[in-house]
């Protein structure tokens, strides 16, 4: 099987991590569906480094629940189930959208342009198809937004929720504008809190959010 986005590791990138980043940007999206089953000696092979790396990233990616051992083959990409999906999407609900509202009467503006860029590079992801670049500007972009309220526990809090999100539809998105339309929200939602409208920021992060149940899954949107 061929891996997405691949490339030599150059110093000091931790291999470790850079074999984690890929293989669960493939997991999340969708790129790598689930039942797929990994094999150690093969990733080792396919990213050009030893077997300790790709172990170690594996036993990372079991603990976040996106493989699970199997005896004397390797590891299988899990499924994940649509209650446990919309557990962590209620509970995000509950958190970020409230966030976002009370961020809008501080956001600093002097920070805008930078988390323009940030949120540009989301839109060219998706543009582009390239998923890995997307879901690492989106992860980054909504926890710099969140580490400005200055509350660690909501940071840590939030990070692990977006981590044990999977989004298996938007592998399939590429063939639609509805990657970039949602993409595109980030801009709208800096739009938003630079310009102090909280009601209206925490209306389209909940959208945002929402959309893991819908569009991202692979599944029509609808619902609250």
């Amino acid at each position: 099987m061929s891996l997405p986005a691949i490339q030599r590791i150059e110093p000091p990138t931790s291999l470790r991590a850079h074999v984690e980043k890929v293989l669960s940007a493939a997991i999340i999206s969708g790129e790598m569906a689930p039942n797929t089953l990994l094999t150690v000696p093969t990733l080792a092979v396919q990213f050009n480094v030893s077997a300790t790396p790709v172990r170690e990233a594996m036993l990372d990616l079991e603990k976040r629940g996106f493989v699970e051992p199997v005896r004397n083959k390797g590891f299988r990409v899990t499924d994940v189930s649509d209650d446990a999906l919309r557990q962590i999407v209620e509970v995000r609900q509950l958190l970020e959208p409230p966030a976002m509202e009370r961020l809008a009467g501080q956001f600093p503006s002097e920070q805008f342009d930078e988390l323009s860029q940030l949120a540009n590079r989301i839109v060219d992801g998706a543009r582009s198809g390239d998923l890995r670049a997307y879901l690492e500007a989106d992860q980054d972009f909504h926890l710099r937004l969140t580490r400005m309220l200055g509350n660690s526990v909501l940071v840590e809090t939030v990070a692990d929720l977006r981590s044990r999100t999977r989004l298996v539809g938007l592998a399939a998105m590429l063939e639609s504008r509805r990657l970039i339309d949602s993409a595109e929200e980030h801009v709208a939602l800096l739009d938003l809190l630079s310009a102090g409208d909280g009601a209206a920021a925490r209306r389209l992060m909940h959208q945002h959010i929402h959309h893991a149940l819908g569009w991202w899954s692979g599944k029509p949107e609808g619902g609250a």
